[in-house]
């Protein structure tokens, strides 16, 4: 005679089981959006002005500046010249060039504020400026402020992309 075994029992899947898969996966989702938020938000927390209310009051006062700006017709070039210098060039409304200009920069990474550098440009030729000492690999944005004798003053602001 053989001897017979018992069949075996098959599994089934029951409500425990459900609950337990269920509270697994969203654990696990809860957990990995959860460190992302605080990752997010510990890389750039969003703000990047000390000052947002004031910034927004003096915003009418940017616009009727660049009004006025609008009106001289000046325009400016920025780029890179070289390993360390910043070049400039001032043109007025005809295409002349802009001489005997004050110029002065702020450059600043497009992605954070962790590097400002400030420039002060001198006139190297007729409506060519240039700034010395500025190691600027990558993008930098550049705001120019060239100011003429008469005091008549204009801000641009320009991105460019250094070797």
């Amino acid at each position: 005679m053989t001897a017979t075994t018992a069949p075996r029992a098959r599994f089934t899947v029951k409500g425990r089981h459900v609950l337990i898969a269920f509270l697994i996966f969203f654990g696990v989702d809860i957990a990995v959006n959860s460190a992302f938020m605080v990752w997010a938000y510990r890389t750039f927390p969003g703000e990047t002005s000390m000052t947002p209310y004031e910034d927004g009051v003096a915003f009418n006062a940017s616009l009727r500046a660049r009004a006025r700006q609008s009106t001289l017709g000046w325009r400016f070039t920025a780029a890179g010249e070289g390993a360390d210098r910043l070049r400039v060039e001032a043109f007025d409304r005809v295409g002349a060039p802009l001489r005997g200009l004050t110029v002065t920069g702020r450059l600043r990474r497009p992605a954070t504020d962790a590097d400002q550098r400030f420039a002060v440009f001198a006139e190297t030729a007729p409506g060519v400026y240039l700034a010395r000492g500025q190691n600027l690999p990558g993008a930098w944005d550049v705001e120019l402020t060239a100011r003429d004798p008469r005091g008549e003053t204009a801000t641009v602001q320009r991105r460019m992309i250094g070797s």
